[in-house]
């Protein structure tokens, strides 16, 4: 019963991912025919496109109310795209942060993280609060708009052109089918995997939150983690990271929005999320300004900090979901003292690189 459970979740994921795929390239084939600008496409349609799993994850766990899983999801996808996808992007090669990251979309991060946990503290995200956030949304999609028709750089512009600009004439109806069979993959792909994920949390004992902060979390992460590594690779390190903080933001207020929205009761925040998930996301958002100030770079160190710092919360996660009497203790030890060793640590390390880069100029 088991294995037949877990090959469910792994075709479930491999559906979805596929479903995903075909989404973004044809709706990206779509914007470009009808005159949109690759750069506006890479900005929102790729960005957003990435994270659909995600949605389609959250959203079928709200719908059936199982909002452990769906909060769990949108937080784990948010740790797991700064620690694990961005470290093991720098370790292949240092990043290069765009200045408005630093200036506008990493602040909205970090504002729409600490945003969660205020809303949380009654116990519940409603469907006020979703409204609210899936306008924030909407308002953050035509900044986006705006801000990429100003672009006046032919670098980015070139860079957009060779991502998202394919030029081979292609069919409405191709494109449009695409969508539908990307859509479909969505559905059916997220619905097996909740399904499966959530028997399988119940045979082990182990919370639909843990699951969902895991397993589902890393899951709905794989486009994320193939576009900004594959964008390494290939030298586009801007938009390894720009892909990065766009999915967390998009996360928050479009996926947590919509879920609340369409969930029963709204999601219910959990008391162990509120604890400690939902501050290790903000500290993880908080801890990305000042690496990504100095000198707009990821380092290879500061990957393999971010890389490590990830093992370290998955096996607190591993350890919690099997020893039950040791929760208090070492919750308190990860929050009060691994926590604030770990950033202060990320904050010495970044000075002292912009004091040596400033030595270097002078």
């Amino acid at each position: 019963m088991t294995l037949t459970v877990a090959l469910f979740l792994v075709l479930g994921l491999v559906i979805m991912i596929w479903g995903a795929e075909l989404l973004v390239r044809g709706a990206s084939r779509l914007a470009t025919s009808v005159g949109i600008s690759p750069l506006v496409v890479g900005l929102t349609v790729v960005a957003f496109g990435t994270s659909s799993p995600e949605l389609a994850v959250s959203f079928m766990s709200a719908f059936k109310g199982q909002a452990d899983l769906a909060l769990g999801n949108v937080v784990g996808s948010n740790i797991f795209n700064v620690l694990f996808i961005l470290g093991i992007s720098a370790l292949i090669v240092p990043l290069v942060v765009a200045q408005q990251l630093v200036r506008f979309d990493v602040p909205v991060m970090i504002t729409i993280s600490i945003l969660i946990l205020l809303m949380g503290m009654d116990g519940q995200i409603g469907r006020i609060d979703g409204v609210f956030l899936f306008a924030g949304a909407i308002a953050y999609t035509a900044f986006l708009i705006r801000q990429s028709r100003k672009e006046s750089s032919e670098e980015v512009k070139a860079e957009y052109d060779s991502e998202f600009g394919e030029k081979s004439p292609s069919s409405l109806v191709k494109n449009i089918g695409l969508i539908a069979l990307g859509l479909v993959g969505l559905v059916l792909g997220s619905k097996w995997l909740v399904t499966s994920a959530v028997a399988i949390a119940q045979a082990f004992g182990v919370s639909e939150l843990v699951i969902g902060l895991t397993i589902v979390a890393a899951g709905t992460s794989m486009p994320e983690v193939a576009t900004s590594i594959m964008a390494a690779i290939k030298g586009e390190r801007d938009i390894a990271v720009g892909n990065v903080v766009g999915s967390n933001i998009f996360n928050i207020l479009c996926v947590l929005g919509l879920s609340s929205l369409v969930a029963p009761a709204g999601i219910t925040v959990s008391e162990a999320a509120l604890r400690f998930d939902i501050p290790v996301m903000i500290a993880v958002a908080i801890a990305c300004l000042p690496i990504f100030f100095v000198g707009y770079r990821i380092s290879r160190f500061n990957g393999a900090a971010f890389l490590s710092f990830y093992l370290a919360y998955l096996a607190y996660l591993i350890f919690t979901a099997t020893n039950h009497d040791s929760l208090g203790t070492l919750r308190a030890a990860m929050l009060y003292f691994i926590l604030p060793i770990t950033a202060l640590t990320l904050i010495v390390i970044s000075v002292r690189e912009l004091a040596i880069k400033k030595k270097s100029l002078t």
